[in-house]
């Protein structure tokens, strides 16, 4: 049978590559392209090393081991142990992944256990193992795009995930729960007294809310023209604000002043002094994360309150 040397080189040489630079961007790492080739290159010599009396040793955990750490050191260096380790594991959990990828979605298509009992564990020969080269020339780059995806919305989710705070807000003696979301982007004020304003999605709990907010959430404009007149006792409490949204350039909003908002951040509390609310019966996040969008001047308050004073359940 035939070896194709080169072909298998070049193959695990863009391989090696691919994997460092995936490894690069999932630890935010900026290298020099130079430096990846190089490290691609160091990994493929182990495929030559196959190839000569050495080839027992190549094939040992502890000279991959080695190749691993000499491809690490040459893409990223060495500046403290934590830093090189870190790129290190990270590499190793990259190539197991799109090696496990691959090797999971050949046998999800097509199994065969007189191939994988007698020729899964044979030793390399002509093109490799029964995972045919075209079958990993088009998945492993389909692979690659996924896993570089799929990190990136795990980041996203982690970031959102640490922007995320419980949110308790009190009226008309009543006390309401959300989970909410800090919006750096979110700059509204009242133009009058310069208070903060939150906005409040009400969608699917319209029955826990009185009936003249559920209106003014789910018909605004009404009010704001006065085709619809709020009651009596909300009106120390609406305020009609001008905002900017994208495709229009000036909206008018109802926001509402709550008897307090409180806080809650990794077990502190804290109250808001002055804020206004914004409630909608548009879902806020698609997978309903969240339901409200905190202004993040809300948090610059500095006091800090005992839950137990503050919450009474309806």
């Amino acid at each position: 049978m035939e070896v194709y040397v080169d072909i298998i080189w070049i193959l695990n040489f863009l391989f090696d590559s691919l994997l460092l630079y995936l490894t690069a961007i999932i630890l935010k790492r900026d290298i020099r392209l130079w430096r990846i080739i190089c490290g691609g290159l160091i990994g493929s010599v182990i495929i030559l090393l196959s190839l000569t009396p050495l080839n027992t040793y190549s094939a040992h955990p502890l000279t991959k081991l080695l190749f691993s750490i000499f491809m690490v050191l040459m893409v990223f260096g060495y500046k403290r142990l934590r830093y090189f380790i870190s790129g290190l594991l990270t590499f190793y959990c990259t190539t197991f992944l799109i090696g496990g990828m691959l090797i999971g979605a050949h046998y999800f298509v097509k199994f065969d256990l007189q191939i994988s009992s007698s020729l899964m564990l044979a030793s390399v020969k002509g093109f490799g193992d029964p995972i045919s080269w075209l079958f990993v020339l088009l998945g492993f780059p389909i692979a690659w795009h996924f896993s570089k995806r799929h990190m990136e919305e795990i980041e996203m989710t982690k970031i959102q995930y640490d922007s995320l705070l419980n949110v308790i807000i009190s009226m008309n003696n009543k006390t309401y729960m959300f989970k909410g979301l800090i919006d750096s982007g979110n700059q509204l004020y009242d133009p009058i007294s310069k208070m903060p304003i939150m906005f409040v999605s009400i969608k699917n709990r319209e029955t826990e809310f009185p009936e003249a907010l559920v209106k003014i959430a789910q018909n605004p404009e009404k009010v704001i023209l006065g085709e619809e007149l709020a009651p009596s006792e909300w009106d120390s409490k609406l305020r009609i604000v001008p905002c900017k949204v994208v495709g229009q350039e000036h909206q008018l909003i109802i926001a509402v002043k709550p008897d307090a908002v409180i806080l809650e951040k990794e077990n502190e509390f804290i109250k808001v002094e002055r804020s206004l609310i914004s409630f909608s019966l548009q879902q806020l996040s698609a997978d309903d994360k969240f339901q409200c969008i905190v202004h993040p001047k809300m948090l610059t308050s500095t006091k800090k309150v005992h839950p137990a004073n503050f919450i009474k359940h309806a």
